[in-house]
């Protein structure tokens, strides 16, 4: 368990440390709104092949949750999980905080109202999140399943995310996962920190509806 965990520690560093760093260090000016999608898909890629073989390749306590109700990890694998998770999401989200020129001030963080790129409200984000973690846990449940994709389940993962990102970067910077945007609310805080609630609730939400499509087997395959 100790190499799960280091591997979820260190996977959940990387996509913090990409995919918001494409968003900080980069930002719409540079890579745009498609540069910042693609990085936190290319990061999940590689981090499905560097770490998948140890630990799974979760890197986000929605999955875990999700692959628990789905009935496939136990609850104090989850625990572990979830642990790791938010120590890397936070080791990750300090490493971005050193190397920006704005410091601590902007780290990627999500949000709603003010805190939305586009200004979007409450209610749209709670709906896109809860909505697009269900689409990702389905994705991530039906390509590693046992009659699943193989060699190319971190890619179509990876792609998932990626569009995801694309459609809503604009309504709250694109949660999907508690740990990433609690590594950068917590160090950034205020209003960030305010609103941080939304992205355990939606996600965790969106988690179980994605998996009980699983655990009610209405989408695993036939024997």
């Amino acid at each position: 368990m100790l190499k799960k965990f280091a591997a979820e520690l260190v996977g959940t560093m990387v996509l913090v440390l990409f995919g918001c760093g494409a968003a900080v260090l980069g930002g719409f000016d540079h890579v745009g709104q498609l540069g910042i999608a693609l990085a936190f898909g290319f990061a999940i890629i590689a981090m499905a092949y560097g770490i998948g073989p140890v630990s799974g390749c979760h890197v986000n306590p929605a999955v875990s949750l999700g692959v628990f109700v789905a009935g496939r990890m136990s609850a104090r694998d989850m625990l572990i999980y979830w642990i790791a998770q938010f120590i890397g999401a936070v080791i990750g989200a300090a490493i971005l905080g050193l190397i920006a020129k704005t410091g601590f001030a902007s780290l990627g963080q999500n949000g709603f109202d003010a805190g939305s790129p586009g200004g979007y409200g409450l209610h749209a984000a709670l709906i896109f999140e809860v909505v697009a973690t269900a689409i990702f846990i389905i994705a991530i449940l039906g390509v590693t399943g046992t009659k699943g994709h193989g060699a190319f389940a971190g890619v179509a993962i990876g792609i998932t995310l990626a569009v995801i990102h694309i459609v809503g970067i604009q309504v709250t910077g694109v949660s999907v996962n508690p740990a990433r945007s609690f590594g950068p609310a917590l160090l950034v805080g205020g209003q960030a920190l305010s609103q941080v609630w939304v992205f355990f609730v939606a996600p965790a939400v969106g988690a179980v509806i994605g998996a009980l499509f699983f655990r009610l087997k209405l989408l695993e395959p036939e024997a």
